[in-house]
């Protein structure tokens, strides 16, 4: 009995990864695109959340909100059951996405003064763990209520981190929040991994800033490291994942290793 068969068998459903770090242009959105798509093509079902109120996720797989009757701020405001606001996503047999609007933005305003305001996204979410493997949520590079929702819904978190000088700014205030809302809100949080993106290896100070963060810490960084790629960075404008635009490139296969490491992982 495999992860996934376990978690059905005792009525958990999918497993929910948040993606997070307050910190923009990690490649955090880039990295639920493919990942998710990478799952999807080893046979998994996977629902990608876009709770990113730029909707990088979503145009990146081609769906936009303006192509959509409802979206994700529909579903946390308690306007439609978050399956109204599944859509299917081309070219991937086996993902889903729930996009997103700009008038997320207006949420945490909105929720501020709602009781329970952390658990909305978790409860949108309830009624379709029975339906997929995992689900992902790409947070905003930010730590406010859609982070703090998306962290209370999550069983785990991947951190996605720049290597560059300014990696490890602000991983100690992110790494503080994980563990406010998992003494707080969801005491089964925990730190699935960190995923080293933007790797330049004719860069020197790449490989000394990946050697401090594997170092800070050992054990929860993957061993795939996702490379600076043209065909990585053109995918998103042709609405699609790198897996689609360009199989056979190194942004590509990065994700396909991250992807087989991300699933030898989970607990038999």
């Amino acid at each position: 009995m495999d992860s996934q068969q376990r978690r059905s068998a005792t009525g958990q459903g999918a497993k929910i990864i948040a993606l997070a770090n307050q910190k923009g242009g990690v490649g955090k959105s880039t990295t639920a695109i493919n990942l998710s798509s990478a799952l999807a093509m080893a046979g998994k079902k996977v629902l990608l959340v876009d709770s990113d109120p730029q909707g990088n996720a979503s145009s990146g797989l081609g769906v936009t909100s303006r192509d959509q009757e409802h979206h994700l701020y529909h579903c946390l405001i308690g306007e439609v059951p978050a399956g109204q606001a599944v859509c299917e996503v081309a070219d991937h047999d086996n993902l889903n996405i729930i996009p997103t609007h700009i008038d997320l933005i207006g949420v945490e305003v909105e929720l501020i003064s709602a009781p329970k305001r952390e658990n909305f996204l978790a409860k949108a979410l309830k009624s379709l763990k029975k339906n997929y493997d995992y689900i992902f949520i790409d947070c905003p590079p930010s730590l406010g209520l859609l982070t703090i929702n998306a962290l209370t819904a999550a069983d785990s978190v991947i951190i996605p981190m720049q290597c560059e000088y300014f990696a490890l700014e602000g991983l100690s205030q992110l790494v503080r929040t994980i563990r406010l809302v998992k003494n707080s809100y969801n005491d089964k949080l925990v730190i699935e991994g960190l995923v080293l993106t933007m790797f330049d290896r004719r860069n020197k100070l790449t490989f000394q800033v990946a050697k401090e963060i594997r170092s800070h810490f050992q054990g929860s960084v993957y061993d795939a490291v996702i490379p600076r790629n043209v065909r990585l960075s053109e995918s998103p404008s042709h609405g699609c994942s790198v897996l689609t635009y360009a199989p056979g490139s190194v942004g590509a296969l990065s994700y396909l290793n991250l992807a087989k490491e991300f699933l030898k992982k989970q607990k038999p």
